[in-house]
């Protein structure tokens, strides 16, 4: 990226002033090296973004922001109903309410490495990954809806897990305001079968040993030390997520004139948040945002099934999940007057800090744990919220490593079969369906998740807690 655009606030703070239709400043989040890496369609996709009616206080971008659809990914945007502010399905994105959620094992390296292998495969053979997978639920019409409506509380109603994991769970496993009816014919066709998949792309399963504890404290609230070894589950809204993106996004570019908006960029297509248009996008995506929770919640409840197979006696305790591709509604302070702001995060997660009302009970003092999914093979993190993020950002932080080369120039330049066995050479299992997909997603395509985390702990977005390592990565 071209510096010589930006103003340096700080060590890991960058701001590109208001020009021609910006509305607000850009701020990008990120070291001298980061920012230098990033594709220049980064800086025009928060100018342009900066453009959009009703924005408050600033466009966003995070240490792993790249280019994206629209929004950068990795950008973070609030919009103002009272203000003719609009809702964005490409401030959304397509796989929406993508996420993290990170299981407490009880379990240390030793307890593992005797039936690594085994583990490995069992949860291979039990959870379906890759591109179309489909899984062994099947959801009629009513089924269909009950979803939609119920995230992962419906999930847990049907046995696929305890009440008590609702508490960990963003919105306590449910979005409400969620409308089934809004979901396209299309897209539930799509999801019917696919429930309790992984998917492919990023999307994974990885057995995690703690490697690193930055904040004991913190550390011993989450219930975590250093040789731990826990699970992590990145996936989100499958089919659904992706067909209600693609639907609403070309319905927005249409109506797009009927309300006066004009735009930087087709990509940027968006409704003012009244207009039916708007409502109807709302109400779908708040769908999709259950249809990945309990996404998550039923790949949790195979887990803890293949655990139990291969380690009896193991109970596998939700920490905490988190979702990064959304628009949700909040409260924030905006010139020391608190706003109900609809905050899109497109590739960021949130990050409440400490004291927050929407923290269950045992993060209040702590602040929400942020999780933070490393590229595969390398590390992962855990980090907490903080105050000042509030201020900062509408308590967002990056939700990963932000890839560094599209998965084309990826498949170029590495071959699947020996990423995967480098890997294996370094203790890693390696477990997929597609040899071009772990090759896309290989280590070095992209940026390195530590130096990621790092600015966004110095930038004061969140804080470390936990390193963790790879030891086996169920790749879809």
């Amino acid at each position: 990226m071209d510096t010589t655009q930006l103003t340096r606030v700080s060590e890991f703070e960058w701001r590109v002033e208001p020009r021609g239709a910006m509305r607000v400043p850009g701020i990008i989040f990120a070291s001298a090296e980061l920012i230098r890496a990033m594709d220049d369609k980064v800086l025009e996709q928060v100018t342009n973004v900066a453009s959009l009616p009703g924005i408050v206080k600033a466009s966003y971008a995070m240490p792993d922001a790249h280019w994206g659809y629209g929004f950068p990914i990795g950008g973070v945007a609030a919009f103002d109903a009272d203000q003719d502010g609009v809702v964005s399905a490409g401030g959304v994105g397509f796989d929406i309410s993508c996420g993290v959620r990170t299981l407490l094992t009880g379990l240390q390296r030793a307890d593992i490495e005797p039936v690594k292998e085994r583990l490995a495969d069992a949860l291979y053979g039990s959870i379906p990954a890759g591109l179309g997978s489909t899984g062994r639920i099947h959801l009629d019409e009513s089924g269909m809806d009950a979803m939609l409506a119920g995230g992962a509380r419906w999930a847990v109603k049907r046995g696929w897990g305890y009440r008590e994991d609702l508490e960990r769970i963003e919105e306590q496993g449910c979005m409400e305001g969620a409308q089934p009816q809004a979901v396209s014919e299309r897209a539930r066709k799509r999801q019917r079968d696919e429930m309790g998949t992984l998917g492919s792309g990023n999307h994974y399963l990885e057995v995690q040993e703690v490697s690193e504890i930055f904040d004991p404290d913190t550390a011993t609230a989450f219930g975590i030390s250093r040789g731990d070894i826990v699970v992590s589950i990145h996936c989100g809204s499958r089919g659904l997520g992706h067909q209600i993106g693609t639907e609403f996004l070309k319905s927005m570019v249409i109506s797009a004139h009927q309300h006066g908006l004009t735009l930087p960029d087709r990509e940027l297509a968006c409704a003012p948040i009244d207009s039916a248009t708007g409502q109807s996008y709302l109400g779908a995506m708040r769908a999709a945002i259950n249809c990945a929770l309990a996404n998550r919640q039923i790949i949790t409840y195979l887990t803890r099934e293949v655990f139990e197979r291969v380690i009896p006696g193991t109970t596998l305790d939700l920490l905490y999940d988190v979702s990064h591709n959304t628009c949700k509604v909040e409260d924030h302070l905006v010139e020391s007057r608190p706003r109900r702001l609809y905050v899109h995060r497109k590739g960021a997660t949130r990050a409440f800090g400490p004291g927050h009302p929407e923290l269950p009970a045992e993060f209040r003092d702590t602040g929400q744990p942020v999780l933070i999914g490393g590229s595969m093979g390398t590390a992962s993190h855990i980090l907490a919220g903080n105050r000042e993020s509030e201020t900062s950002a509408f308590s967002s932080a990056c939700h990963g490593a932000g890839r560094a080369m599209s998965r084309r120039s990826a498949y170029k330049t590495w071959m699947g079969r020996q990423v995967i066995d480098d890997l294996h050479a370094k203790g890693i299992l390696i477990r997929s369906p597609s040899s071009r997909g772990v090759a896309e997603e290989a280590p070095g395509a992209y940026k390195d998740v530590n130096d990621v985390v790092d600015a966004a702990d110095a930038a004061g977005l969140a804080r470390k807690v936990a390193k963790l390592r790879p030891v086996i990565c169920i790749k879809g």
